[in-house]
């Protein structure tokens, strides 16, 4: 995911604490969050993620009037004869054989209302184990950097994902 501009809003931070559940005053009380060790109203740490929405080809991100990971029937959402036989090559969180395994994210500062980012994405590391049920697991980083609009690192995320050599039966 590459974005351009992902402008943090505090009304953005205020409704991802609500979506992931979170009650902590200083994601919405800026006379409360005046009085913490942040000194203001600051993101939750797994908000870099909203950035998804920001990049209009970002894989995960629902598209009007397509199928769309999550949704449907299927546990997908999406057909695989529609996604070309999901599960051989599909990409991590397609198909029967591709996950998202962690994600980590690593705070230089605060996320605060105002801030501008940035989002590159880099590969990271690849390896392999041994599965007796699924095969070789392929295993692959991804490294994103979030950087403000001074250009300075804000946030690194490190995502897992791992594919299977074979579906595992049940």
């Amino acid at each position: 995911m590459a974005v351009e501009r992902f402008p943090v809003e505090a009304s953005h931070i205020m409704m991802f604490a609500r979506a992931v559940g979170d009650p902590n005053p200083v994601y919405h009380d800026q006379a409360y969050a005046e009085g913490t060790e942040a000194g203001g109203i600051i993101a939750p740490p797994t908000f870099a993620q909203a950035s998804a929405q920001f990049d209009p080809d970002y894989r995960l991100r629902p598209k009007i009037g397509e199928p769309w990971m999550g949704s449907g029937r299927e546990a997908t959402g999406i057909r695989p004869e529609a996604a070309g036989g999901a599960g051989d090559d599909a990409p991590v969180g397609m198909g029967a054989r591709g996950l998202h395994a962690e994600q980590h994210f690593e705070y230089h500062r605060h996320l605060k209302p105002g801030d501008v980012l940035s989002a590159t994405v880099k590969p990271g590391e690849t390896w392999e184990k041994q599965s007796k049920r699924a095969g070789t697991l392929k295993f692959s980083e991804t490294i994103t950097e979030y950087r403000d609009s001074h250009g300075e690192l804000v946030i690194t995320a490190r995502s897992v994902g791992v594919t299977t050599e074979k579906a595992v039966e049940s």
